[in-house]
């Protein structure tokens, strides 16, 4: 009988740790930022990392539109984020967005291309606290040299840059 009580006191416990892990309420946001040397709106092996960029999370309804949240954070030297998100955003819309380059040489967005959508939600399926964003760029005023080497070995030719 005390055997009996032990399991069933510990599958209680594990139960209630499970439950507390699944609604964890607190997000961490990752992604990276960089720069499209090539101009063609995807990351190759001629990209760089973007120390120094300014991103912004930004939640808001679905119905009425209004914000709910929201945070900024900087790129570190490997163009990589993180951000917390506090609370669960069921209802909203949860988007990070490239709002600044330190680079001059490296400071156009694309529309369109500028957002990567997460989910800021446990109800969701996910059962990780983390939410990885879709990498995020800015683009130079004319793409470097070696591109279309680089494009030729994808396979992706001909291409006018």
């Amino acid at each position: 009988m005390a055997k009996a009580i032990v399991l069933l006191s510990a599958l209680c416990i594990v139960a209630l740790a499970n439950f507390a892990h699944c609604n964890p309420e607190v997000f961490d946001v990752e992604g990276k930022v960089y720069c499209d040397t090539c101009r063609v709106q995807f990351e190759t092996k001629l990209s760089e990392n973007i120390e120094g960029a300014t991103v912004k999370l930004q939640c808001r309804n679905i119905t009425t539109e209004t914000e709910t949240f929201s945070v900024e954070g900087v790129t570190d030297k490997d163009g990589k984020y993180k951000l917390t998100v506090e609370g669960d955003h069921e209802d909203d819309i949860c988007e990070v967005t490239v709002v600044k380059s330190p680079r001059e040489d490296c400071k156009e967005t694309v529309s369109g291309y500028e957002k990567a959508r997460i989910e800021c939600s446990d109800n969701v399926g996910m059962h990780n606290a983390v939410r990885y964003a879709n990498p995020l760029f800015f683009m130079k005023a004319q793409a470097v040299e070696g591109c279309k080497e680089v494009l030729d070995e994808l396979g992706l030719f001909p291409v006018e840059l």
